[in-house]
């Protein structure tokens, strides 16, 4: 690792950013300075403008990654480099709001029912059971799920807070099938080094597996359980607020998008065209 890599490293632990946006911060940097072959202290706002038009017209990434290489180089150059003269030439896009892509319960039961793999499944229902984030559920222990409360404790979740999430009755019965026979420690989903968590690739890769077999034609990602999670405790009536609280969001706002894919308010509503008579 070369020494300027070393001093961004270090000042994202020293701001206590979690090992995962450590790992996508220091890689998106390397990324741009591998783009032109050079050390990255010896590019500038055009070359940064250059590469940001890369990513945009010629690799077309996603938003996400858009995202992330921009929040990483305005560290590295604001806060590595210091060179805050060049942090208004690398602005934050306008952000995009899609909808999220979400399951009906149907299309949820068929997911899980076109994993055969114990563990695996398992995992997946504690997605849907749950609402949490993929990293979160890596990182679950046994000692995190307390039977008597009905509670699962999720420990240094985004922003590195701590909360606790609904255990389903269903979900413990699961568990507890799944740990009379695979015995897990110290992590609730081993990787195959029993010592370290399930990657979070792997579980991407498991639900992109998933979705062929199950013969879904939406788009499907982890995320999207999460996303199908919360429209239907809504559709179920859940208070917004109460939503908020277990999906860990910081705003409300965050999680009132969910009020726009329900499908709650379309009910009882009659298209007007049912009203025309256009019968041949």
């Amino acid at each position: 690792m070369t020494a300027l890599r070393q001093r961004m490293l270090a000042d994202l632990q020293l701001r206590n950013y979690s090992p995962r946006t450590q790992e996508v911060y220091v890689g998106r940097v390397a990324e741009f300075a591998a783009h032109f072959g050079v050390s990255p202290e010896r590019l500038g706002p055009d070359h940064i403008r250059s590469y940001l038009l890369h990513l945009i017209h010629e690799k077309r990434i996603s938003w996400s990654w858009y995202r992330q290489s921009i929040a990483a180089l305005r560290f590295f150059y604001g806060t590595t480099l210091r060179r805050d003269l060049v942090l208004p030439h690398i602005p934050y896009p306008r952000k995009e709001k899609p909808l999220p892509v979400v399951l009906s319960s149907a299309e949820v039961e068929r997911l899980l029912r076109a994993v055969t793999n114990l563990k695996h499944r398992t995992l997946l229902m504690t997605l849907y059971a749950t609402g949490l984030r993929l990293s979160e559920a890596t990182h679950l222990q046994p000692a995190d799920i307390d039977s008597a409360r009905m509670i699962l404790r999720v420990r240094k979740g985004k922003g590195k807070k701590d909360r606790i999430v609904l255990l389903s009755p269903v979900l413990l019965e699961a568990l507890r099938h799944y740990w009379k026979i695979e015995r897990p420690g110290p992590w609730l989903f081993p990787g195959k080094d029993p010592s370290q968590p399930i990657s979070t690739r792997t579980i991407q890769t498991i639900v992109r597996r998933a979705r062929l077999r199950a013969g879904l034609a939406k788009p499907v990602s982890p995320h999207t359980i999460r996303h199908s999670f919360a429209t239907h405790l809504l559709e179920d009536g859940t208070d917004l607020r109460v939503i908020q609280a277990i999906l860990g969001h910081k705003s409300l706002s965050t999680t009132t998008l969910y009020t726009h894919v329900t499908t709650r308010h379309l009910g009882g509503v009659t298209s007007p065209l049912d009203h025309l008579d256009l019968r041949p």
